[in-house]
């Protein structure tokens, strides 16, 4: 999850051995999640739903994006490997994501901007990413 300004606000990965690797991967499709808005102008702002879909794949993983109205960034990297996964499960996963960030935002202690510390919010990506692997 990014702000508007690139800043990541929650990073998570399994497996941990690679965590930075998924990391250098996930900034930079920040790169590309731009120029897909830039590009789709002002149809972006019509939509509700910001579903940017598949970003770029490579040999070994496949990157997808979502930005919700306020420009925050969500960027999922998938094992190229599950073949399970569908763009329908991916938009889903999106938006479930989505909804839990809604709900820090309306708590009242949290400030914009700073990092996500919660524990609901590490149970829902922990429960989302078993689902994965």
């Amino acid at each position: 999850v990014f702000c508007s300004q690139n800043y990541p606000l929650y990073i998570r990965s399994v497996p941990t051995e690679n965590e930075l690797k998924f990391h250098y991967t996930v900034h930079t499709s920040l790169d590309v999640v731009d120029e897909k808005i830039s590009a789709m102008g002002k149809a972006l702002v019509d939509q509700r739903e910001l579903y940017l879909g598949l970003l770029y794949p490579t040999e070994d993983y496949k990157v997808y994006g979502y930005v919700t109205n306020s420009k925050v960034k969500f960027v999922m990297v998938v094992d190229s490997s599950n073949t399970a996964l569908r763009d329908n499960e991916i938009r889903s996963m999106f938006r479930k994501l989505h909804n839990s960030y809604t709900d820090i935002m309306c708590n009242p202690f949290y400030n914009p901007g700073d990092r996500i510390h919660s524990r609901v919010f590490d149970t829902m990506v922990n429960s989302m990413m078993m689902q994965v692997c």
